[in-house]
């Protein structure tokens, strides 16, 4: 028969662990709250929490816990509560040997129930350690806390969190060889840490212990499997355990599902983990928004993300709404990908809905569209915007800030380009020679060398050299106005620099 007792349960949210509770003393009580706010624990590592803390944690404990059903005698168990709360105030938390001697001092009175149940909270409460080195000390606690199915199963559970497998396998021998039958959460929590860590062959023997025993496997078991079948690449064996789960007369979930297509997913199957995903929903199956972002996923690992929009109908269809991830995924494909309008749209949509979209990616995508608004002008706008948007979340770096200089010259926006290469220089930027000579080009063009010759001069102050091609710029444009002088004078500077231009003056 299974153990009544659930491992997954917490020791302060099921009071019924506790079965005799007219037999449990106050000092247990307050004990078992002291131990489970986390201290330091046997090795002397992990964090520690105040003795105000601690004792606010006891008071809290009593308040959850009607008085009723712990059948305190009105105001002098309170005073009795109270006073031994002032005790424990004064025990030191790096001191976790003051623990164990108040146990050993009421050792005569403590049941199994009340054990299993100081075990259960120092698991729930993260100190694995402590719970060992308490079990330990059992036999010195006396003979009528030998321990039982629920011991050995909290002990498996302490020993999958210290990720102890071998530990924990050897604690569930040892149940059996004791004439216990692990219940199947027991079993589901040792396959899942086995799993996790890529202990295939070990999980699939104590699934077939399992099995020897009569003990019938649940759907989560199965998942627990799916998952670790996935993680160590055997997606074929996963798939065929999904279909034989059905004839097992253990209906698969959608996280069944979910686990296999994300299996597929990783090694670049992606159709067929959307046609896993057809099946589920013909099983009446609601995806979830994990179950989707696992294909968003996938089809950009294998560079066709633009199969993404599909999945995304798909989901707004099944009402399963997008989230911040989902979105963000799609996202970064396009962007990895290079499809920067499709990666725009994305973008505004997210921004229209409220989700941040991160720097990174957004100075990816400002990238993107800069170089392509240099041969696609109707993009200059948008990527403006997407750089203000940047401007105003995060610290634009140097290069970007040389893309949009570009960009804004090549929308010819002059005036704007200027006021961000003197704000690069404010902001402690030396701009490159290359993002001088875009705007000393762009003005050229725009027949205003004043304001060019500005710039070549914003150039020495910030010590830059003018490149060649600088100095060509301006003699060409200077020969283009028919301005022998003015190209001279450009031509001299550039000789005393020890620059000979290519361009030379026309008379």
């Amino acid at each position: 028969m299974s153990s009544p007792y659930k491992v997954e349960s917490s020791v302060f949210g099921n009071p019924s662990i506790f079965l005799n509770p007219k037999r449990i003393q106050h000092r247990k009580l307050l004990v078992l709250a002291l131990i489970s706010v986390p201290c330091k624990n046997a090795l002397g590592t992990t964090s520690s929490r105040s003795l105000i803390s601690a004792h606010r944690s006891c008071t809290d404990l009593v308040k959850v816990w009607k008085l009723e059903s712990l059948h305190f005698d009105g105001r002098t168990d309170r005073i009795r509560v109270g006073n031994f709360l002032h005790k424990i105030k004064a025990i030191p938390f790096k001191d976790t040997s003051e623990i164990f001697s108040i146990m050993e001092k009421d050792a005569g009175n403590w049941t199994l129930s009340d054990f299993n149940g100081m075990l259960m909270a120092l698991v729930t409460a993260n100190e694995p350690d402590l719970a060992l080195e308490l079990y330990s000390n059992v036999a010195s606690y006396g003979s009528a806390l030998a321990p039982n199915c629920w011991t050995f199963s909290i002990m498996i559970r302490c020993c999958c969190k210290k990720n102890d497998l071998d530990g924990a396998q050897r604690f569930l021998q040892h149940m059996m060889e004791n004439g216990y039958s692990p219940n199947v959460i027991t079993f589901t929590t040792l396959i899942n840490s086995l799993c996790k860590r890529g202990k295939l062959q070990n999980a699939f023997e104590v699934f077939d212990v399992m099995g020897r025993i009569g003990c019938k496997p649940t759907v989560h078991t199965y998942n627990c499997l799916l998952k670790g079948l996935c993680y160590v690449g055997r997606v074929e064996g996963a798939h065929e355990m999904l279909m034989n789960m059905k004839k097992e007369s253990v209906r698969p979930d959608i996280y069944s599902y979910t686990a296999v297509m994300d299996g597929f997913c990783k090694v670049g199957r992606s159709d067929e983990a959307m046609e896993l995903l057809s099946q589920a929903l013909e099983m009446g199956l609601a995806p979830n928004v994990v179950t989707f972002n696992t294909l968003f996923t996938g089809y950009s690992k294998e560079g066709r993300p633009k199969q993404g929009f599909r999945v995304l109908r798909l989901m707004k269809e099944k009402n399963c709404m997008p989230d911040s991830i989902s979105y963000s995924t799609l996202l970064s494909g396009l962007l990895k990908w290079g499809k920067i309008r499709a990666a725009l749209g994305v973008y505004k949509e997210m921004v229209g809905i409220g989700f941040e979209v991160d720097g990174r990616m957004m100075s990816t995508l400002l990238r993107g569209l800069c170089m392509k608004s240099w041969t696609e002008k109707d993009l200059v706008q948008d990527a403006y915007q997407v750089f203000e948007k940047m401007s105003s979340v995060s610290i634009v770096d140097h290069t970007t800030y040389g893309f949009v200089i570009r960009t804004l010259c090549v929308g010819k926006k002059m005036e704007e380009a200027l006021d961000h290469l003197q704000q690069m220089i404010r902001m402690g930027y030396i701009p490159r020679t290359i993002t001088f000579n875009n705007v000393i080009q762009a003005l050229c063009m725009e027949g205003k060398i004043r304001e060019a010759l500005v710039v070549l001069v914003i150039m020495y102050e910030s010590g830059k050299i003018p490149s060649r091609t600088s100095y060509d710029i301006l003699v060409k444009q200077f020969n283009h106005q028919g301005r022998l002088l003015g190209a001279s004078n450009v031509y001299g500077a550039a000789l005393k620099q020890g620059v000979v231009p290519h361009r030379i003056p026309l008379r």
